[in-house]
């Protein structure tokens, strides 16, 4: 059993959290949410007054934080507390950069990091299968994954500082452009009268093939338990995949890569989220496709 300090306790952090308690960890959390705090706490999580106190003691940090200023800033304030040869496991989609010099930062106290941002949504925080893509030293990846492994599925180390941070960009790069590209399919086969379920059946067993279509299908009524069945209540928000787009693009911007689908793909999530609740699922770009003029 570890002791463990997770700061960040929200729609995904907060299940993440319990998962660690199921699995015997001694775990204490914060939130700048009271609510966030009070649901962990039923949860079995141990309420920590600050992110300082959190941290004290712990042999492992997990964060879970909206932003890269968060992540800094937090570890920036956490770091004098920090015990010798703690690990701090950042779960934050952040970009590169800002994940190499929270590495920066903790070597400078004697600590190890990990850069681990997720993919799987609340649902697999829930659960516990989540997808971990990791970035850090052999060592730091050696004493984190049995902390990872109660949270998630597939434990993914894709190489030194960063490398987690930049898989997870790219990776979302492709879903945010699939997903779009598969609602443009069905808009077509809307508007040519060819139905949507056989659409889905020719699609699915095709090149057209991906997981946006057979795992996550925007469509409505094509598959059970995904958001577009349930009036597209977020599974993934709209603005946390322009958030990813944006990230792909500044990295794309600083490393020189050429990516037009990325780049176009978030000005229609620029737009789109802009004209929708803030909690409405990124497969719901379909309406948006069906529905306006992008030319605008």
């Amino acid at each position: 059993m570890s002791k463990i300090a997770f700061i960040g306790l929200g729609n995904m952090g907060g299940p993440m959290a319990s998962n660690l308690v199921q699995a015997g960890h001694e775990v204490h959390g914060f939130d700048v949410s009271a609510d966030h705090l009070r649901q962990a706490e039923q949860q079995g999580v141990r309420h920590a007054e600050s992110a300082v106190t959190a941290v004290c003691g712990a042999d492992v940090v997990i964060t879970m934080l909206p932003s890269a200023t968060h992540v800094v800033d937090t570890v920036t304030a956490i770091s004098s507390q920090l015990k010798k040869g703690a690990l701090i496991v950042d779960c934050s989609t952040i970009d590169p950069d800002s994940a190499r010099a929270t590495h920066r930062l903790a070597a400078d106290v004697g600590a190890k990091c990990l850069d681990a941002p997720v993919s799987g949504g609340i649902g697999g925080a829930a659960s516990a299968s989540l997808t971990f893509m990791v970035g850090g030293d052999e060592a730091a990846f050696a004493q984190g994954k049995p902390v990872l492994e109660a949270m998630g599925k597939r434990i993914v180390h894709c190489g030194g500082p960063g490398a987690g941070q930049s898989a997870k960009i790219c990776n979302n790069m492709i879903t945010g452009i699939t997903m779009i590209a598969v609602s443009e399919a069905f808009a077509l086969a809307e508007r040519l009268g060819l139905p949507a379920q056989a659409m889905y059946d020719v699609a699915a067993t095709s090149s057209g093939q991906c997981w946006a279509l057979t795992s996550y299908c925007p469509e409505p009524g094509i598959l059970p338990d995904v958001p577009s069945s349930k009036g597209y209540k977020a599974g993934f928000a709209a603005p946390l995949m322009l958030k990813d787009l944006r990230l792909a693009q500044q990295a794309a911007l600083s490393s020189g890569a050429s990516t037009p689908l990325g780049a176009h793909a978030a000005q229609i999530y620029t737009m789109f989220a802009s004209r929708v609740p803030a909690n409405r699922d990124f497969s719901g770009v379909i309406e948006f496709l069906k529905n306006r003029d992008l030319s605008e």
